[in-house]
């Protein structure tokens, strides 16, 4: 199947990392459907992509973070593109500082959780069974190292909420180990921005989405995780045939 007969469902494609991510696949032939509670942000996101590249995508107004919504999306997901060959999901939020734990509330825990892992779960449940079946298929997790430390003061409930998710993301693999959509997990010990928002040790969220592009493109190994410390790795990943 070529790329060009590859539709990518990018969950979360409207976000700084997702719209790397986005313009990477539309840049190599894929059409890309992307869906956001924003009508605003999914057309900055038109604005961003590739003008010769813009009638491959898609995009959707709507929840995929709660059980009606995702339904209700998820139809007129299929009645627009017809079919979904892949998906990318890069839900939740980079950044977190609320403060130390005794200074939160029950509330605000749960906003994070419901943010990072309860969205994570909801898409993953709806449009996994859409590719779980096709061994040509494959549904990519991009997750963050914030789940293995505590990054600075103030940002453990960031710690917890990452944390989940990847938990969540060991869990699939050790339960669907011969699922034959390829089930693969990217994460990102590092912080990602826009050329305009650079840190020291940052990855540049376009690079991200290139490297990310050629990890669904070869359908890499299922099962796989790769890690990205620095853009070094970004270079590998693009360079390798295979993990």
């Amino acid at each position: 199947m070529s790329n060009s007969e590859r539709v990518v469902l990018a969950l979360g494609g409207a976000g700084t990392v997702g719209s790397g991510i986005v313009k990477a696949l539309l840049d190599k032939g894929f059409k890309v459907a992307v869906i956001s509670r924003e009508s605003s942000r999914l057309e900055r996101l038109q604005s961003f992509v590739s003008p010769s590249t813009k009638e491959n995508l898609t995009t959707l107004v709507g929840d995929v973070g709660s059980e009606g919504g995702v339904e209700t999306v998820k139809q007129a997901l299929l009645k627009a593109v017809g079919k979904v060959t892949d998906v990318v999901s890069s839900l939740g939020f980079s950044w977190w500082q609320g403060g130390p734990p005794h200074t939160q509330s029950v509330k605000d825990l749960h906003w994070v959780v419901e943010t990072l892992l309860f969205s994570t779960f909801v898409s993953w449940k709806a449009f996994f069974p859409l590719v779980r079946d096709d061994s040509s298929s494959t549904y990519t997790f991009i997750t963050g190292g914030a789940g293995e430390k505590l990054l600075m003061p103030g940002t453990g409930f960031l710690t917890v909420g990452a944390a989940s998710t990847l938990a969540f993301c060991q869990v699939l693999r050790e339960e669907y180990p011969e699922v034959p959509c390829k089930l693969n997990q990217v994460k990102i010990n590092a912080g990602v921005g826009t050329p305009g928002r650079m840190a020291p040790g940052f990855l540049d969220h376009l690079e991200l989405g290139e490297a990310v592009a050629a990890l669904v493109e070869r359908r890499s190994p299922s099962h796989s995780v790769v890690t990205i410390n620095c853009p070094a790795d970004l270079k590998t990943v693009c360079l390798e045939r295979s993990l």
